[in-house]
């Protein structure tokens, strides 16, 4: 195949690569920063993430085109980081689809990254792709936005998918190598009252489905495993993985303070993110770990 990632120099971006440049045939463009030209069979070519360039002649017919660009969330939401967020993902989501309309064989599949923080925080309700409730708060509305901008173009010729991923678990980065040394240092424990739901899935899983999802319809899905589970069992689970007796418990109080201090926001630990995969087991796809008791470290 032919593959385009734009932001794909970040933690999924790598994951993505990584299985994709193992098969030589595949040719791998990933749009970021920095150029740089064949480098274990994948090119970088520099983008802003804003206006078209150059890297434009390279989405002529792509097989598969993802789109993971996007400031972090892991910050304070100062009214110019919210900006960022903001023009960062919608900008980019823009200036793609501007593109293949004008392309003359455009992309065949584009995979849109969404959230699954697009929910309202909830712990009575399994949130699916056609029943979950959209939130109103500030990380709701970026997505909610960003799908927007997706869905207002007209691209015939091209399959549409919008992911919405919850987070993703592995070794190779993003948050869990954080929540493990958090762990090892004796605080593993609940955090806030433990009851708020994390969804999750992981890196493989992630990437199996995002393969499988290249030869399905065009939609909306939710990217977690079928299983959500509560911060304080997931943070038991964890200290037990770890061989690590005890874990103190983090009030929100606490996790105001330190989250101040680090930079980022409590609502990545305390929102309810109670997701549920409807599409994605409907049309038969299989997890090959969906139980955070069976996940390896």
């Amino acid at each position: 195949m032919k593959i385009v990632i734009a932001g794909g120099a970040g933690y999924l971006g790598k994951l993505l690569t990584e299985y994709y440049r193992k098969k030589k045939e595949n040719q791998i463009y990933i749009l970021t920063r920095t150029q740089q030209l064949n480098v274990e069979n994948v090119n970088y070519l520099q983008w802003d993430g804003k206006t078209k360039g150059y890297w434009t002649n390279f989405l002529e017919n792509t097989d598969l085109l993802i789109n993971l660009t996007g400031k972090s969330v892991n910050c304070r939401y100062t009214a110019k980081n919210k900006a960022e967020i903001y023009s960062s993902r919608l900008e980019s989501t823009k200036v793609l689809c501007e593109v293949i309309q004008e392309l003359k064989f455009p992309p065949k599949v584009f995979i849109q990254s969404s959230s699954a923080t697009i929910y309202r925080h909830s712990k009575d309700k399994l949130m699916t792709e056609d029943e979950g409730e959209i939130g109103i708060d500030f990380s709701m509305d970026v997505c909610k936005k960003w799908e927007q901008v997706f869905n207002a173009f007209e691209l015939p010729k091209t399959k549409k998918i919008i992911t919405r991923t919850s987070i993703v678990i592995g070794n190779k980065g993003g948050a869990f190598p954080i929540m493990k040394r958090m762990t090892k240092l004796g605080l593993g424990g609940k955090q806030g009252d433990g009851k708020q739901f994390i969804s999750w899935i992981s890196e493989q899983d992630y990437i199996n489905a995002i393969n499988f999802l290249i030869t399905q319809k065009s939609g909306v899905y939710n990217l977690c495993v079928p299983n959500p589970i509560e911060n304080e069992v997931f943070q038991k689970e964890l200290r037990q993985k770890l061989k690590v007796p005890l874990g103190l418990p983090s009030p929100k109080w606490m996790l105001k303070l330190g989250a101040k201090f680090i930079g980022t926001e409590t609502e990545l630990l305390l929102k309810s993110r109670n997701v549920y995969p409807k599409k994605l087991l409907d049309l038969g796809f299989q997890f090959q770990t969906d139980n955070f008791y069976e996940f390896k470290i």
